[in-house]
């Protein structure tokens, strides 16, 4: 299994989200966040900011699954055109457990992947 952290525009979330529930993985979690990136925030005249909101969206996807994944967060979370900069980003992390705390049960790829499906 694999966690998928993806930092996006604030205004690209809800597409991002609504394309993973498209491609049938409904199970996302949303954070606000704020940071920047290479280009060290955003210059506006004389005043820098440096702190620019963005949202992180968390996943959980079978290893199988990462590249479509992946796909369907860049197609839809990229700026028209080429993309800009601050777009956003992608981590990808192994998960080793993964627990439902309302029944103790841990839960294994096969069990995931029938989730998506469902």
């Amino acid at each position: 299994m694999l966690m998928i952290r993806t930092i996006v525009r604030p205004e690209k979330a809800h597409e991002v989200m609504q394309a993973l529930l498209d491609a049938g993985y409904p199970a996302i979690t949303k954070i606000s966040v704020v940071g920047r990136g290479k280009q060290r925030g955003l210059r506006v005249g004389d005043v820098v900011y440096d702190e620019l909101p963005k949202e992180m969206l968390f996943t959980v996807v079978p290893d199988a699954d990462k590249d479509f994944v992946v796909q369907a967060i860049l197609d839809s979370a990229k700026s028209q055109g080429e993309g800009k900069f601050g777009d956003g980003k992608i981590f990808i992390s192994a998960v080793e457990d993964v627990y439902t705390i309302s029944s103790g049960l841990q839960e294994s790829e096969p069990t995931l992947a029938a989730a998506k499906e469902a």
